[in-house]
């Protein structure tokens, strides 16, 4: 009877499939949309997946768009935008393109924007406007891949399928053609091992709750917030076949998981014929063995995985896996031996696939590379914008790779990136003599946060020049809001110079905030591996947030205003936290009791404001998060397990050895309304109060074992909103009257003197 719901909804995807028409290769077409014939007369594909994605992005205006599917050509995707005023004609080489191509006409021609989050479609005329003769745009590089290993953990492990439809149209609209898609790999491993002398509770136990999978998935831990049940396997693996089907129908290939090794406890007790090399610690977590790929069992067990992957999920041409991530072991196999081993059995089980593998601190190492075919690998590199002096075809000896951005760790919600080095260095490395450039890579830890970054880097595949930052920015400004708006325009042109410019160096994200770091009063950082310091001056953001409040009423009610509006307004109250938390500090040290409590009392009144501001905004709420998690629990043990899974993963991560020694609290650290209130603003209230009592009494303070006070919060039931409450623009006004005006020389006085701490390296790179 558990499998009940799995087999339904495998069935259920099994007649979507057939029921929807699907790209070349991918199944069954239905009878050609009226809109589907090409320019040619051929039938390139069905543009049916295509329509029905504009339908749901623009119910209002779809019926407009006539989509001509036409064949790729050998120099790869391209679309073209022409028609005349209500109806606009978008040709395209995938369905994915042809949205593409539709997002090309809204961002150029209609001058609107669908972002990622917020949007303007609202401002569209009732009768869309013609484009200016016809456009054409071909891709620049083959490969449009999105998506880290880790965004189910950061970005929402329980989501429903809702969910995931909306982001693959988003994903579709900005041109990706590969997204990572790594839903149902637990029950892939579960059936497999049950062929290796495992028992359903053993590999239940060993399977790590959904919000940490994607760790277990990089070799890096095993069992936290488990064990899993089967009805929920089932469940995510019909979630998985759903999401790689509606990519498939897209045109989209689903870059699936690959198998290069890992093993539960005890393996070689039940296979004695397949030794494993010990993977020892990771940042306090024990490390899941790895079977040595030379040996006759590892191509049994590969065999058997891509089998139950092909049953549940179905199959690709692109399986992503990393060899020894972050830390890994090889002990006495060869990586050369080893990467041959894993390619044959992956084109054993998928000939001609593409093995895909994260640039990443020092992976791939060169010994893979050269051990098998470079044409059949893809290296997403996580580090372009990173570092300079970077010649990554020295590097990966030739090997293609793709350029590739991690612009937040842990789903931050801080804004900022380096966009203007993929600006100047995008185009610098694809058209240079010798290059192995052939794609992009958008690989934030979470998705939904910084949509400016997220359309500016996704746009990059379609230019084949370099892109004027600055002009850029300039039109955003205008479609953002559906409008233009002298305000709007001065707005976006602080915030591009501001937190939209951070230098390559040393870090690819923006500063966190001191709000929801540990409280200490040196505190410089909330995540462990986080910069410790402004990328840039602060002064941006709080002159940005007035010309917001300027800008003409009329524009105000899109919903990209009122997020952007939200989220510059919190970035204002949260950059403001690292200016107020040394003068706490130097009153403490000076032993000046009122002036400590007047500082300390703004302190927690900043709390209170930040926490009602976001309640404003659903994007910026707790509630929604939990009660994702607890909708997928079928009894009440269930949803209890789902909720610590989903709560823990924001704050403590994992168990006090990986929480306090390994440093991994506060990884995920975000500013959501909720957490701000009962877990942020819980912490520092006891902090600080401990702190006046000292200096009231002349005691030291009161040692606080935080692991335990936060580990009680993620043991925690209670409900959180859902709705929003609260006026955006009140709200940020009241952010803008309780903050003080700007410095003209702010960089050159920031009090803990940390604004150019971005040319200096960093401890340790960030945990991915």
């Amino acid at each position: 009877m558990r499998r009940l719901a799995f087999w339904a909804s495998a069935f259920m995807a099994l007649a979507l499939a057939l029921a929807v028409p699907a790209a070349a290769g991918t199944g069954t077409a239905a009878p050609p949309d009226p809109t589907a014939a090409a320019a040619d007369g051929r039938s390139a594909f069905a543009a049916g997946p295509a329509r029905a994605a504009l339908v749901r992005l623009l119910p209002r205006h779809a019926s407009q768009f006539t989509l001509v599917p036409v064949s790729r050509p050998a120099s790869g995707d391209y679309f073209t935008v022409s028609g005349r005023a209500g109806a606009p004609r978008i040709e395209g080489t995938s369905p994915a393109v042809l949205l593409s191509g539709v997002n090309w006409y809204l961002k150029y021609t209609a001058k609107v924007d669908i972002g990622w989050p917020g949007d303007s479609t609202a401002k569209l005329p009732r009768i869309l406007p013609a484009p200016s003769g016809t456009v054409r745009k071909d891709a620049s590089v083959p490969h449009r891949f999105a998506l880290n290993d880790t965004d189910d953990g950061y970005s929402g492990a329980y989501r429903d399928w809702a969910a995931y439809e909306k982001q693959i149209d988003l994903l579709a609209l900005h041109g990706a053609n590969e997204v990572f898609v790594q839903m149902g790999a637990d029950a892939v491993y579960h059936r497999t091992f049950q062929e290796f002398g495992y028992s359903d509770d053993e590999l239940r136990s060993w399977i790590p709750g959904p919000a940490h999978q994607p760790w277990w998935l990089m070799q890096n831990m095993a069992e936290f917030g488990g064990p899993v049940s089967e009805r929920l396997l089932d469940d995510r693996a019909a979630l998985g076949r759903r999401i790689a089907d509606r990519l498939r129908q897209l045109g989209m290939t689903p870059v699936l998981p690959g198998y290069f090794g890992t093993v539960p406890p005890s393996f070689t007790a039940r296979n004695p014929a397949g030794p494993v090399v010990p993977q020892g610690r990771w940042v306090g977590f024990d490390r899941p063995d790895w079977l040595d790929p030379r040996s006759p069992v590892y191509a049994q067990v590969a065999a058997s995985f891509y089998r139950h992957q092909r049953h549940l999920i179905g199959d690709s041409a692109m399986y992503k896996m990393d060899l020894l991530h972050e830390g890994g072991r090889p002990g006495d196999v060869p990586m050369g031996e080893a990467a041959k081993a894993v390619m044959n059995a992956l084109q054993t089980a998928r000939p001609g696939a593409v093995w895909t593998l994260l640039g990443w601190q020092k992976n791939p190492s060169t010994q893979i590379i050269d051990a098998v075919d470079k044409s059949r690998l893809l290296i997403v590199d996580g580090l372009s914008d990173r570092f300079d002096g970077l010649d990554r075809e020295t590097t990966w000896h030739g090997a293609p790779y793709a350029f590739g951005t991690i612009p937040n760790f842990g789903g931050h919600t801080t804004i900022g990136a380096n966009t203007a080095v993929w600006a100047d260095r995008f185009d610098a490395w694809r058209s240079k003599p010798g290059s192995t450039l052939k794609g992009i890579a958008y690989l934030p830890e979470g998705t939904g946060q910084n949509p400016v970054a997220y359309e500016l880097f996704t746009e990059l595949a379609w230019r084949t020049g370099p892109l004027d930052h600055r002009a850029w920015f300039a039109a955003y400004a205008e479609r953002r809001y559906g409008g233009a708006d002298p305000h709007a325009a001065k707005a976006w042109e602080l915030l591009r110079g501001g937190p939209y410019s951070t230098p390559s160096g040393a870090w690819s994200e923006p500063q966190d905030s001191l709000f929801t770091a540990r409280p200490r009063l040196t505190a410089t950082k909330a995540a462990s591996w986080g910069p410790t310091g402004m990328r840039y001056d602060a002064g941006t953001v709080r002159r940005a947030l007035t010309e917001l409040l300027r800008v003409a009423p009329g524009l105000r009610t899109t919903d990209a205003y009122r997020f952007d509006l939200v989220d510059v307004a919190r970035q204002a109250l949260a950059n403001h936290s690292r200016t107020l938390l040394p003068r706490i500090k130097t009153a403490y040290d000076a032993k000046d009791l009122p002036r400590f409590r007047q500082l300390a009392t703004e302190w927690k009144g900043h709390l209170t404001l930040l926490d009602q501001l976001l309640a404003t905004d659903r994007r910026f709420l707790l509630g929604p998060w939990l009660e994702d998690a607890k909708a997928w629990g079928g009894t009440e043990q269930e949803r209890a397990a789902a909720e610590f899974d989903a709560r823990s993963v924001l704050t403590t991560w994992g168990h006090r050895s990986g929480s306090d020694a390994g440093g991994l609290h506060d990884y995920a650290n975000r500013e959501w309304s909720g957490l701000v209130s009962d877990f942020y603003a819980v912490r520092w209230t006891a902090y600080l109060d401990s702190l006046d009592t000292a200096l009231a009494t002349g005691r030291a303070p009161v040692a606080i074992d935080w692991f335990a006070v936060e580990d009680a919060w993620n043991h925690q039931r209670d409900p959180y909103p859902v709705r929003t409450s609260g006026d955006p623009v009140a709200l940020a006004t009241a952010v803008h009257e309780a903050l003080p005006a700007p410095q003209p020389a702010q960089a050159a006085t920031d009090p803990a003197g940390t604004l150019h701490q971005w040319r200096r390296a960093p401890d340790r790179a960030a945990l991915n």
